[in-house]
């Protein structure tokens, strides 16, 4: 069973989710953190008044001369009064209530209460209680007054501050969800407009075909950042363009190789049937049609070569050749070719290749083949081998013709002569096959030349560790 490759997301919607996501953690920290300094600062508040209120207790019991006297100022404060936000409570050394706030008892007993703290009001710090869904703070005081000892136990009312709190809580809740409510609609908006010079340039993109391979995106219109791109769509139709030149002077140069020989088959083959033949005749037209067929045949087979060679990729396989055994074994091979143009070959040099010994023997087949084409009577061909630093040279020089400046950058382009007339021998994939074998080296090919005075073209094969 074929699971379905999951679609990628958008940059819109991945911008638009980390913008927001950022900004709600943004958002929760500083508004955390602003809940819990006003938190933090209501408690502190609170203890303090707390303990101002410790403080004044305990000013008037030092200067009561009854501790009963303040069972009825307690009983003054709680009458007519809803809410009491102070209970106070005086017990004796035996336990016994000498005053408190009315009601007290039933809400906060004395056992409630934390053992009494003499050092500081608020006991470091007050016990928080709740009962009855309201929330206490509760301290207790050790006290002497007229010579006895009392324990003074307060409890501070914070049931107003604690739903206050929650309010405050609420909202800053309110606002957190707004603010990223707000930060997604910003963030959809700014990632809109952001990415809308990427929308005009594929709109720009859409216009191109093979017939505006000219034109270009001028990079200075666009944003900073996308102009690397717009740079690279340039030279991508430049690759595109040169591509395409080239294939069209490609289909047109083998449509005249292939029609030059099938219209000669055809001509001599109509010629003969114009009227009766002598044998001697008909097996002239035959063995024109077949030198004619052996060069078809030449031209396919150099064409699939360079379609698998650049279909090959780099897949060779290479080991150490002895080159100059190698050259040798080539220039024996063409030897009789060469005496019966009165024509010299000699080797040179010594050295190991790291290359296919196939493609390195056609190679420079293709090399001598060429030169003693170009080369004239008495002429000279010089094949030799060089070992160097991470590198071997194979160079095949001649005392031919030379080729003019203004052709020597072409003359590996498939079909390409420098005589225009296209008199001479060959089909003009020589040097093209020579360059892709090069090619699926990693080497080059370079070729130097002077008129009527000869051609030089080195081969340079990369080292084993190259």
């Amino acid at each position: 069973m074929s699971s379905k490759p999951a679609e990628p997301r958008s940059i819109a919607s991945q911008l638009v989710v980390l913008f927001t996501l950022a900004a709600a953690f943004l958002l929760c920290c500083g508004l955390g953190v602003l809940y819990w300094i006003f938190v933090h600062h209501a408690y502190e508040e609170d203890t303090e008044v707390l303990a101002d209120k410790v403080l004044a207790l305990r000013a008037d019991l030092t200067t009561a001369s009854d501790p009963k006297i303040l069972n009825e100022e307690l009983k003054r404060q709680r009458a007519g009064r809803e809410r009491i936000v102070y209970w106070v409570r005086l017990v004796d050394s035996q336990g016994g209530s000498v005053a408190e706030t009315p009601g007290m008892n039933a809400s906060l007993p004395p056992g409630l209460f934390p053992l009494p703290e003499r050092a500081n009001p608020t006991g470091g710090g007050p016990k928080m209680y709740r009962a009855g869904g309201r929330y206490f703070a509760l301290i207790t005081t050790a006290e002497e007054i007229g010579g006895q000892s009392y324990t003074m136990q307060i409890a501070q009312d914070r049931s107003g501050d604690e739903e206050f709190v929650k309010e405050f809580g609420a909202l800053l809740a309110v606002v957190l969800a707004l603010g990223i409510v707000g930060s997604a609609v910003i963030a959809i908006t700014v990632t809109k407009r952001g990415l809308r010079p990427l929308a005009e340039m594929a709109r720009s993109l859409q216009s191109f075909g093979p017939k505006r391979l000219h034109e270009r995106i001028p990079p200075d219109g666009w944003p900073r950042e996308l102009r690397p791109l717009a740079v690279a769509f340039d030279e991508m139709f430049d690759r595109l363009e040169d591509s395409f030149t080239r294939l069209s002077q490609f289909s047109a140069d083998l449509a005249h190789e292939l029609r030059t020989p099938i219209a000669n088959i055809r001509g001599e083959g109509e010629v003969a049937l114009t009227r009766a033949r002598t044998p001697e005749e008909y097996r002239e037209v035959i063995e024109s049609s077949v030198g004619e067929c052996e060069r078809l045949s030449g031209i396919v087979d150099n064409l699939l070569f360079l379609a698998r060679a650049e279909a090959a990729e780099g897949h060779t396989q290479r080991t150490m050749v002895n080159g100059r055994a190698a050259v040798e074994k080539i220039a024996a091979f063409y030897e009789p070719i060469a005496e019966e143009q009165r024509t010299v070959i000699t080797c040179a040099g010594e050295g190991e290749v790291y290359a296919d010994p196939m493609l390195f023997g056609r190679a420079v087949s293709n090399l001598v083949e060429n030169a003693l084409r170009h080369t004239p009577a008495e002429g000279a061909i010089q094949v030799s081998v060089a070992v160097g630093k991470g590198q071997a040279q194979v160079s095949v020089k001649d005392t031919g013709c030379g080729i003019a400046a203004e052709h020597l950058p072409r003359v590996f382009d498939r079909f390409y002569r420098a005589d225009s007339s296209r008199s001479s021998q060959g089909s003009g994939l020589g040097l093209a096959l020579v360059k892709s074998i090069m090619t699926l080296h990693g080497g080059s090919a370079a070729v130097e030349s002077e008129v009527n005075r000869g051609t030089t073209v080195t081969l340079t094969f990369p080292g084993q560790a190259g």
